[in-house]
């Protein structure tokens, strides 16, 4: 299992710093929570999640919308705590 540093910890809490309280305590979550156990490709695919811009972040952890890709789809589902729909 992999472990995360605590330099890249706080390196990936830093970036999960969006300037909406009800993001940062989702995205925070999910590093304590679930990152360090987390497979190279979803760590992959959570550094793309922070990269979208904070409508639209929303829009998908807060369940008004679903990325195209399945894969930031199911994380964003994880991270909000709803239920992984089946594709």
């Amino acid at each position: 299992m992999y472990t995360l540093s605590q330099a890249d910890e706080r390196r990936m809490l830093w970036r999960c710093r969006r300037g909406m309280k009800e993001l940062d305590v989702l995205l925070e979550r999910y590093v304590h929570l679930h990152l360090p156990g987390a497979s190279s490709k979803e760590r992959r695919a959570f550094a793309r999640l922070l990269e979208l811009p904070d409508p639209l972040l929303a829009d998908y952890l807060f369940g008004h919308d679903l990325p195209p890709e399945q894969d930031l789809a199911a994380l964003a589902q994880r991270i909000s705590g709803r239920p992984v729909s089946a594709a």
